[in-house]
């Protein structure tokens, strides 16, 4: 029953396919891909321009929180040609292809993170938009990404019917975003903020290497034995890479489940305050406890006393069997009613 199953399937797509060759899409032959990367990998004019531009519309895409803007410079950045080039000599151990692309690569990433430093230098913004804090904190999500976008790029890479998907794969990883942030960061000053782009980036950039040589490897570009050494250093640096990112990722579990916790307690009976309006301003998971900062605003005379707040804390301690600090600032209003005039 299988076999005949099988045997009329195959029939069938045999027949089917006369009519649709383009279906019959065969990987770029080896030196058409080696050509291809060559030239991808070269420190041209063309090259620092485009990223020039590139690190410019991010930087100001940054600052003025704008996610549109941040995805056009994506498009726009040359940066998966060296490092698709590099996922190809790591493959077949080819030692002056990947020399020439890491140089390529290395002083491409220096001019955009100077670009990004000397314009938000130059504009004098102090204030970390949500579009920076939100790649100063990487995580296993992040790395996921990377690796999907790599195995995409590689096999976009291999062949010219679909290589119209690398914008997309160059939006999907976001390569120059996080050098903007950590030139962004080195402007302001702030450590914090740069460390975590420079985490982002790294795993941005080592999940895409790793991910394209594995679909190289199984494109039958180069062999297991040339490339072994390039997966076991792409390995080692993902190994290092994921504790940070599993600590972060553990953290923003923490947090959203805190978070849903604080929304029950504000929505229960029990710790109603009178006419107040309570606003989560931070969830941190420390070492010890679990850091949360409440903001409650209220009327001059209503009376919110440190029992009652205690009450609360109990409560979120219980509820996530882990010690809360918490911190409450009250913010009293005085509220006016106005009947209508007559």
């Amino acid at each position: 029953m299988l076999y005949s199953t099988h045997h009329f399937l195959y029939f069938f797509w045999d027949r089917e396919n006369e009519n649709w060759p383009w279906l019959k899409d065969k990987p770029l032959p080896l030196s058409a891909l080696n050509r291809q990367l060559w030239k991808s990998s070269v420190p041209s004019l063309n090259y620092y321009l485009l990223l020039a531009l590139s690190a410019i519309i991010s930087t100001l895409g940054l600052l003025a929180d704008s996610a549109a803007t941040i995805i056009g410079a994506m498009i726009i950045a040359p940066l998966i040609g060296p490092i698709m080039a590099i996922a190809y000599a790591m493959v077949l151990n080819n030692r002056r292809l990947l020399k020439r692309a890491s140089v390529t690569l290395i002083t491409g990433v220096m001019m955009t993170v100077i670009v990004a430093m000397a314009i938000a230098s130059l504009i004098g913004l102090k204030a970390i938009r949500p579009e920076i804090l939100s790649r100063a904190n990487p995580s296993l999500i992040d790395l996921g990404v990377a690796m999907a976008a790599g195995a995409a790029g590689a096999y976009a890479k291999s062949r010219w019917s679909i290589a119209d998907a690398l914008p997309g794969v160059a939006i999907a990883v976001a390569l120059v975003p996080p050098l903007s942030t950590i030139g962004i960061g080195l402007s302001l000053q702030n450590p914090s903020i740069a460390i975590g782009a420079s985490l982002l980036f790294m795993t941005n950039l080592t999940g895409i290497i790793f991910s394209g040589g594995i679909v190289l490897l199984c494109q039958r570009y180069g062999n297991l034995n040339r490339a072994k050494g390039g997966l076991l250093l792409a390995i080692t640096v993902l190994s290092i890479l994921g504790i940070p990112l599993a600590l972060s990722l553990n953290n923003l579990l923490v947090q959203e489940n805190v978070n849903r916790e604080l929304e029950r307690a504000i929505a229960s009976e029990d710790f109603t305050f009178p006419d107040a309006e309570i606003r989560v301003m931070s969830v941190r998971p420390r070492r010890r406890a679990i850091s949360v900062e409440l903001d409650i605003v209220t009327p001059e005379l209503a009376s919110i006393n440190q029992e009652q707040l205690a009450e609360f804390q109990a409560f979120l301690e219980a509820e996530l069997d882990q010690p809360i600090d918490l911190r409450v600032q009250l913010i009293p209003v005085r509220v006016f009613t106005l009947p209508a005039s007559p």
